[in-house]
């Protein structure tokens, strides 16, 4: 068997990287109404709290002091929802993948944090595009953005928007 990777013996290398695809690509115009990518699942543990917090500077005791949590009505602390957002992010999919070398810009994102996640919750995002919209040469993809957890409740809820390249635009 003959492959991107392999070559029969004496075969003049024919490897191409910009076909090395996960997914074959799609045009903007291949894409459809209810298309949905998910994201593996995530179990979330302190250490990834602590790895955010680190990152965002975000030092709000209700994120890390399990006494403050508890006096102000947590059960624990609660992971910081940017981080839960970040789970939606395109790329822990297999979006970007899809729509390969026709993507421009990740232009809108916005969100409703619907429960609270705490460490050792078991997070499902998924990306589910509701709407095709042509701009002049391009066209702009809508995808709704859900998280649930363990115990099936949606977490949080939002919008991306994509700007793509056309086919008539793409050289």
């Amino acid at each position: 068997m003959t492959n991107q990777t392999s070559q029969p013996t004496g075969a003049k290398n024919t490897f191409d990287p910009t076909s090395f695809l996960l997914v074959p690509a799609k045009r903007f115009e291949d894409l459809k109404l209810g298309d949905i990518f998910r994201a593996p699942s995530r179990t979330l543990t302190d250490a990834h709290a602590s790895a955010f917090q680190t990152v965002s500077a975000d030092n709000h005791p209700v994120h890390y002091d399990a006494v403050w949590a508890a006096r102000h009505g947590h059960s624990a602390p609660v992971v910081h929802g940017l981080q839960v957002l970040a789970f939606t992010a395109p790329g822990a999919t297999l979006f970007p993948h899809y729509i390969g070398e026709v993507f421009i810009a990740f232009t809108e994102v916005s969100c409703k944090f619907l429960k609270e996640v705490h460490a050792g919750d078991t997070l499902y995002p998924a990306l589910e595009i509701v709407a095709l919209t042509t701009e002049g040469t391009n066209g702009l993809v809508t995808t709704s953005v859900s998280v649930f957890n363990q115990r099936s409740e949606l977490v949080l809820s939002g919008e991306h928007k994509y700007l793509l390249k056309a086919a008539e635009t793409i050289a």
